[in-house]
């Protein structure tokens, strides 16, 4: 009875395991249902929360939100130059920090993937993440520190001759932090793309007759660019929803300030809302962009 009753588990899940065997789509379902539940429900369902937030607006007297559609809180984010400003200079930061980052990652990432040996590659990549291992706010407070007045940053400019050049709370301040604190998100994608070119596709190329740079060009720029499309994917986004970084070391409005004051402050919900839209709908067209361009096509 024992044996009977011990051997009923096992046997249903023989009988299982056998059934998903003959069915891998039904395998498949059961693997990803919990994951796709848990994004269609906290991801998808907060960004369309977010939607319909955008169209309420906040009564002037109550303070509270008030359920009635409508575009006001576009129309003033339009209307108001100031928003447009914000908008302009955070998608500016974001830019620059991007071709910043793929300018010092492609050097780096090339020679860890391609030239250097295999020891002289861990440390390189353990260097290279070691950062992310301290909190960001520590970061966050060296570059204020190295970039304040009478700090680092000023005294090196000084010794090099240059003099006038303003760090301090300025936006130079926070594009060198921004490149800094997402130069690893960068390096790495690209590291990836770089490793799994082959060095067949270099030694035909040069056989070919073709110099450093044409291979550069037409061999292996191409087939990296997924990787430095997803390096892009991250500094910049990073930094259109970064409101910690500008508020510390340039004290300057971003995106994300201008979001975070209307919640805790203000507390206008509908324009944080249709405000916190912008990076998005920017997003959606870096991607769409992107993937005309075939960035995805090799990833």
């Amino acid at each position: 009875m024992a044996l009977g009753i011990a051997g009923r588990p096992a046997g249903f899940v023989r009988r299982t395991s056998a059934a998903l065997f003959r069915h891998p789509r039904a395998k498949l379902l059961l693997t990803l249902s919990a994951p796709l539940a848990w994004m269609v429900v906290v991801y998808l369902g907060a960004l369309a929360l977010l939607l319909v937030n955008a169209f309420w607006r906040v009564d002037v007297f109550t303070s509270f939100v008030v359920r009635d559609w409508g575009l006001q809180n576009f129309r003033t984010l339009w209307d108001i130059p100031v928003y447009r400003t914000i908008t302009l200079r955070t998608v500016e930061i974001a830019a620059a920090t991007t071709v910043a980052d793929i300018t010092l990652a492609f050097p780096i990432a090339y020679f860890a993937a391609r030239m250097a040996r295999p020891r002289v590659r861990s440390a390189l990549l353990i260097a290279v993440v070691m950062p992310l291992w301290v909190s960001y706010l520590i970061r966050a407070f060296a570059w204020q520190t190295i970039t304040a007045r009478g700090g680092l940053m000023e005294w090196t400019l000084q010794r090099l001759g240059i003099s006038g050049f303003e760090t301090s709370n300025s936006q130079w301040a926070i594009w060198l932090t921004f490149t800094y604190l997402w130069l690893p998100f960068v390096i790495l994608p690209i590291y990836a793309a770089l490793e799994r070119i082959p060095g067949s596709f270099l030694e035909a190329s040069s056989d070919l007759g073709a110099k450093g740079w044409m291979t550069f060009r037409r061999v292996v720029w191409p087939l990296a660019f997924a990787g430095v499309v997803a390096g892009s994917i991250f500094s910049f986004s990073l930094t259109l929803g970064d409101y910690i970084a500008p508020s510390l070391v340039g004290n300057t409005k971003f995106i994300g300030n201008v979001i975070y004051d209307n919640v805790g402050v203000a507390n206008n919900v509908p324009l944080a809302a249709a405000f916190a839209l912008v990076p998005v709908a920017i997003m959606a067209v870096y991607l769409f962009v992107s993937r005309r361009l075939g960035a995805f096509e090799a990833l």
